[in-house]
């Protein structure tokens, strides 16, 4: 007889705090279906989409060496029609935009039920978008709000180099965490500067933390 069973979907988990990767496990463990694999930064990540190309991918905003923003924008440059879920503690509804808008097809708090993740993942395999309910209320009482969030007029380049500069990052290791040009970083800067009406460097490096960029 011809085995008819389904492949089992892959899932790529892209988190580094081992307490999210443990839940995670124990979260897709009741699942037979789902497979998955781990990586704990954007380069592993990458390397890891690019050598096992999962169904789903899961990716924390807050990553180690560069945001989830940046690694979405890398794999999504290797394929454009991957799936990717962002998965993050950060609950603005500028920031669900701006994920939707970057290419996502999903946007999940790590504050939810667990078992919205596997919801999540299971709809974005099946070819919907997925937001939590939650925050998918949020976005939508929310408009006027979000149009007045900078972070939502970011471009993504934009929105990883503010985020380094909030960290506390200089404008060389801003532009070597990247792969591009000094000169690069520096003409974002003095771009940045007029789009947020920073004075200098130290407010621009102020109105990151403030609006959560760090």
């Amino acid at each position: 007889m011809q085995d008819t069973a389904k492949p089992a979907t892959r899932v790529l988990i892209v988190d580094d705090h081992p307490v999210v990767l443990s839940g995670c496990r124990t979260l897709f463990a009741s699942d037979h279906s789902i497979r998955i694999d781990e990586a704990t930064d954007a380069k592993s990540g990458h390397r890891a989409y690019v050598s096992k190309r999962p169904d789903v991918t899961v990716i924390d905003i807050s990553l180690p060496d560069v945001s989830g923003f940046e690694l979405m924008r890398r794999i999504r440059k290797d394929d454009p029609d991957a799936k990717i879920i962002m998965f993050s503690m950060n609950d603005d509804p500028a920031f669900v935009v701006r994920a939707v808008e970057l290419g996502a097809q999903g946007y999940v708090s790590k504050g939810d039920d667990p078992r919205i993740l596997l919801k999540a993942v299971r709809k974005v395999v099946a070819g919907d978008n997925f937001i939590s309910p939650q925050l998918a209320e949020a976005v939508t009482f929310s408009g006027a709000a979000i149009k007045a969030n900078p972070a939502s007029q970011m471009t993504p380049r934009e929105l990883e180099i503010l985020r380094l500069l909030g960290r506390g990052n200089k404008i060389v290791e801003v532009a070597e965490a990247l792969g591009i040009s000094y000169k690069t970083v520096a003409n974002t800067t003095s771009l940045l500067k007029q789009k947020l009406g920073a004075k200098n460097h130290s407010d621009l490096i102020r109105i990151a933390v403030e609006i959560g960029m760090n």
